[in-house]
């Protein structure tokens, strides 16, 4: 009997031994996190908040290293959604803009002064758009979770006031590198360069850059853009999106309960970044959002718009006349990429509108 029984308890440990095995072996010793900025802008923030609360979920089984500063890439942003497919990445926190050279749909978002408030872009988060696009990246090789964001893109400069299209004319602007900015900055008259962010830098200290294009919490108050520029003017012209996306492979690596603590974890981490980005500028739901949660705000200031002022910034404005203008000067932009991100993705979205 003891023999039987010692026979017994050698079978269970080794039993056991094998589920503990299997059980560690379902994780890597580290999933490597891309971000393209750093850690002081909402983006950055909302990969910390991601990466905590899944470690403190996981007790420490999943751990993430967010590499800020785009190191993963070496600085070449077009490359990360192939890097992310291929496995090269395991997980990044994006903004749509960077992947759209790969997934031509995401210019959706780019599409010029075709969104002007937060209700609109809330409905297309939690419409149709929304849900197409979370699919299509899965379709092709990324299990994506939404929404952050860095926010509607603003234009600063160095040498006048913007409030119609003309003004515009002949400005050396940093834009993006993707093909639909340089048609919208052509179509308004000015003169889009693309180049990295440092090389923007030494060219507006230099005067050979007039202006460049980003979200005023996301980038340009981050950055200090007033050391370089005098004038801004929120125009709202397009709107960026972030996601979280995991390799579909490292994703189905996981067993369900962690796929649980994942999507859960990068849902909350993606609500509080879209806070903080859109902090002051909405309709106070965000900095509400932020003290009732006793959620770091990651700024000193409440209001952006007076706190830019305060540094002797130019502000300008838009009204609905001036908005209207920007628009019909783009209206050939709209219609080409119409085209290009597809007739059943934009019905979609003009349906999603309609419910704002």
């Amino acid at each position: 009997m003891k023999k039987k029984l010692s026979i017994l308890l050698v079978l269970a440990l080794v039993l056991f031994a094998h589920i503990s095995v299997v059980s560690a072996a379902q994780f890597k010793d580290e999933y490597k996190l891309s971000v393209v900025v750093g850690p002081g802008f909402p983006w950055g923030a909302g990969a910390e908040k991601f990466v905590e609360l899944v470690e403190d979920r996981t007790a420490g089984k999943v751990k993430i290293k967010p590499y800020f500063g785009g190191k993963l890439f070496a600085g070449k942003q077009t490359n990360e959604f192939a890097m992310l497919q291929q496995g090269q990445i395991d997980m990044a926190i994006s903004s749509t803009i960077n992947w759209s050279s790969q997934v031509k749909e995401l210019n959706v978002f780019s599409l010029p002064f075709m969104y002007q408030g937060y209700d609109e872009i809330d409905a297309i988060y939690n419409g149709k758009t929304g849900a197409y696009i979370l699919n299509l990246l899965e379709e092709k090789g990324v299990k994506a979770f939404g929404w952050g964001e860095n926010g509607f893109r603003e234009i600063t400069n160095s040498k006048r006031p913007i409030t119609s299209p003309d003004d515009l004319k002949g400005l050396r602007v940093r834009v993006v590198g993707t093909p639909i900015f340089f048609d919208t900055y052509n179509a308004l008259g000015a003169r889009p360069i693309s180049m990295p962010w440092g090389s923007a830098i030494n060219g507006f200290k230099q005067g050979v850059v007039d202006g460049q294009e980003n979200p005023l919490l996301g980038v340009e108050i981050p950055v200090e853009i007033w050391n370089y520029h005098s004038y801004i003017t929120l125009w709202h012209y397009l709107f960026d999106p972030l996601v979280i996306g995991i390799n579909k492979e490292v994703w189905d690596s996981f067993d369900s309960k962690t796929q649980e603590i994942i999507e859960k974890s990068a849902e909350e981490a993606l609500e509080y970044e879209q806070m903080l980005a859109r902090m002051g500028l909405d309709d106070g739901t965000a900095l509400n959002y932020l003290k009732e949660n006793n959620e770091e705000k990651l700024f000193s200031f409440e209001d952006p718009i007076k706190f830019i002022e305060s540094k002797g910034m130019n502000v300008s404005i838009l009204s609905s006349e001036q908005y209207q203008a920007f628009k019909d000067k783009t209206q050939p932009v709209r219609d080409k990429w119409r085209k290009i991100i597809g007739e059943e993705l934009y019905q979609i979205l003009l349906e999603d509108l309609e419910k704002k």
